[in-house]
């Protein structure tokens, strides 16, 4: 991982303490990076980049522990197998401060959106009574819009990943469309998926 991603945990005196969501870009445009005791959505298509930044958050370093429950997919070292898992079962197994799960879209699908949703509930008064954070994945394009709104609500920071195809390029941005108890930054954030993984620009363009 680029040391470069790395913004450390320091408290200011009357904002919310901020945890890195292990890209650079990402945290600037977050001041800090995602509130402490959130849930974040992160959502676009299996090739917008959800994943890697999924990884990379509970990789960035700061010496935290944490958890991701991989319920489709390959499962790498470290990981947690939930694909046989009932989302009843996943309290069980989050422990640290930085816990994914990859994805939410796999338990609408499965066990249905209020299985989903019922999860987050339970989740939300976890993360927040440990002050830790839970970063889930959906994908785009296989939910109702009922279900993705209501998945939206049950979210704390929703950012999505968005992929424009011209001719010639291939331009990709993320787009934070909500932040708990604060506005939404009004700027896309470029970025570009490497052998590392994702990495965002250090400026960005109004929307």
């Amino acid at each position: 991982m680029d040391t470069k991603s790395v913004i450390q945990d320091i408290p200011i005196s009357g904002k919310v303490k901020k945890r890195t969501t292990g890209i650079i870009g990402l945290n600037l445009l977050l001041d800090g990076g995602f509130p402490e005791g959130t849930l974040i959505m992160i959502y676009g298509t299996p090739v917008a980049g959800v994943d890697l930044a999924a990884n990379q958050f509970w990789k960035a370093e700061g010496g935290e522990e944490g958890t991701y429950l991989m319920n489709e997919g390959d499962v790498d070292v470290g990981m947690i197998d939930a694909t046989e898992m009932h989302p009843d079962l996943y309290m069980t197994q989050m422990a640290g401060k930085r816990i994914v799960v990859d994805s939410l879209s796999t338990i609408i699908v499965k066990y249905g959106i209020e299985v989903a949703l019922k999860f987050l509930r339970y989740a939300r008064e976890d993360m927040r009574n440990r002050n830790a954070n839970l970063l889930f994945v959906v994908y785009t394009g296989i939910h109702q819009p009922i279900e993705m709104t209501r998945v939206m609500r049950a979210a704390d920071v929703v950012i999505e990943f968005k992929t424009e195809i011209t001719q010639a390029d291939i331009s990709r941005t993320l787009a934070v469309q909500k932040i708990k108890d604060s506005a939404a930054p009004q700027r896309l954030l470029p970025f570009i998926i490497t052998d590392r993984g994702i990495e965002a620009s250090t400026t960005s363009r109004v929307v």
